[in-house]
């Protein structure tokens, strides 16, 4: 390995960064932003952020449109009163309203109202379709199946709380 002398005069092995998980690292957050990129305008047209989406689509994906407050919080990992700030600009768009809970009447659920899954009934048609050409349509059933197993893996490990409220739990391939 080649050595450099740092200005401070320490050695250094310049292979370090070179490192695999490095690149693996650097990869995904610049597949992040340019995916982020190519699929925002499609949403802000929709006039959400895409924590908006983010809260909307979990909330169209789970058992009866609906959430408890502290599983949405979880899921999207943002605090009770980022949930509840979320939940209160779509609630006053008409997209969610709240229940209480009838098993616990200090919670609540936030429930996708009919405008709400009409908005996003039309929305993720175009949405998936961005998906589909910038992401999923690029890779083979091979390599999309290996790539979903290894997020699922590695999402499991930072986020577990992911899928928190999801009854029964979501089967695989689902999420």
């Amino acid at each position: 390995m080649d050595h450099v002398t740092t200005p401070t005069g320490l050695s250094r092995d310049t292979g370090v960064f070179d490192d695999p998980r490095l690149t693996a690292m650097g990869l995904f957050a610049e597949t992040w932003a340019g995916l982020q990129a190519t699929v925002m305008p499609t949403i802000t047209e929709a006039g959400l952020s895409l924590t908006d989406f983010d809260v909307l689509l979990r909330l169209a994906r789970s058992p009866d449109r609906r959430l408890r407050m502290t599983d949405l919080a979880t899921q999207t990992a943002l605090s009770t009163s980022g949930v509840t700030r979320v939940v209160d600009r779509m609630e006053h768009r008409g997209l969610i309203r709240r229940e209480v809970c009838p098993s616990d009447r200090r919670g609540a659920f936030a429930v996708l109202t009919e405008p709400g899954e009409a908005l996003m009934g039309g929305l993720v048609g175009h949405h998936v379709q961005d998906i589909d050409r910038w992401f999923t349509g690029l890779l083979s059933p091979g390599q999309l199946s290996a790539l979903l197993g290894a997020l699922r893996a590695i999402r499991d490990e930072v986020r577990p709380g992911a899928t928190a409220g999801v009854y029964p739990p979501t089967a695989p391939g689902q999420e």
